[in-house]
């Protein structure tokens, strides 16, 4: 089977729905232990909807070869992939921040072990309408003073005295979203904290619609849908201290776009390793980061971030024996 040519974000947006069990067309119907390596069994993954499709992905190609595994993709976010994690509920956790203090206390309680595997880039836009032809660079600061709680900033000349006197329109993810955590982690200092009159969506379609349709209109979103989008967007540089720097998969991968580039990341158990297909499946995710993240649009890994992937791996494998 192909890896779907549709958006990575419309494929997020169908798995928000409900768990989606990618199979291979031999998964139904024939012996379970047939396939390529005669492997078998079931390999449980939820969290970040924005990694899913890297997961997805990753399911899709593995079960070209392993016909016999059923792998299922859940999209619970973050948070909630973790705390299904934790509980045992499930072998791997997608997710699009690094675990926090209380959900690695939540693990050791329960007794699960693993291991941060570090498998693509992300890095989020903001953008406007392509009628705005006085903004092309905001500074952090800028941001925050716009997106802050309880902000009142409502025209563009009130974020630079130098611009317009045009009405500000703010669209964006959903609070659920785990762009939105992300957002306004690196913007406003603390997942969540977000002035709450703008237009939300889990839709990133509606942003789209709502920015390009305003010439006042501002939104974010990951990179990859600016860049199926650019027809009808504008990208604003960021500021974040250094200069102004364009996202790009460049300043991505390299950091440079500051602070809205993010890895992304799937946390494997390591008791889950001691079952063959799991353990399959999570290396063959290693070795093909690179054609997974490109299937899936996003951000490959750069040298040496795939060199630390593999290293990751060598020490979850260390760390539990069977």
């Amino acid at each position: 089977m192909d890896t779907p040519r549709s958006p990575r974000r419309a494929a997020a947006r169908a798995l928000l729905a409900a768990t989606v069990v990618v199979a291979a067309g031999a998964c139904g119907g024939a012996d379970a232990g047939s396939g390529g390596d005669g492997l078998s069994g079931t390999v449980r993954v939820d969290g970040s909807s924005t990694v899913a499709p890297l997961s997805t992905a990753a399911a899709q190609l593995f079960q070209q070869r392993n016909p016999g595994v059923r792998i299922t993709v859940g999209t619970s976010g973050t948070g909630g992939g973790f705390e299904k994690f934790c509980n045992g509920e499930t072998d791997i956790a997608d997710a699009s921040r690094r675990i926090t203090a209380e959900e690695q206390a939540h693990c050791a309680e329960k007794g699960v072990k693993y291991e941060e595997l570090r498998i693509a880039n992300d890095g989020l836009s903001v953008v406007v309408s392509k009628d705005n032809d006085f903004a092309d660079c905001l500074t952090v600061e800028q941001l925050h003073r716009i997106w802050e709680p309880g902000s009142r900033i409502d025209n563009w000349n009130q974020v630079d005295p130098a611009f317009p006197d045009v009405d500000l329109e703010l669209f964006g993810p959903g609070t659920d979203s785990g762009t939105f955590d992300y957002f306004t982690h690196a913007v406003n200092g603390k997942e969540g904290r977000s002035r709450t009159d703008y237009s939300p969506s889990e839709d990133d379609n509606v942003t789209v619609q709502g920015v390009s349709g305003s010439k006042g209109g501002m939104g974010y979103f990951g990179l990859s849908y600016y860049e199926e989008n650019q027809d009808k967007l504008k990208v604003l540089k960021i500021d974040g201290g250094n200069g102004c720097v364009e996202p790009t998969r460049v300043t991505v991968q390299n950091g440079t776009y500051r602070p809205l580039s993010r890895p992304l990341l799937i946390y494997p158990s390591a008791a889950a390793l001691d079952r063959r297909e799991v353990e399959a499946f999570v290396e063959y995710y290693v070795d093909n980061n690179a054609d997974i993240a490109t299937a899936a649009q996003f951000v490959p890994l750069s040298p040496g971030q795939e060199a630390e992937l593999r290293r990751d791996l060598t020490r979850l494998r260390e760390e539990h024996t069977p």
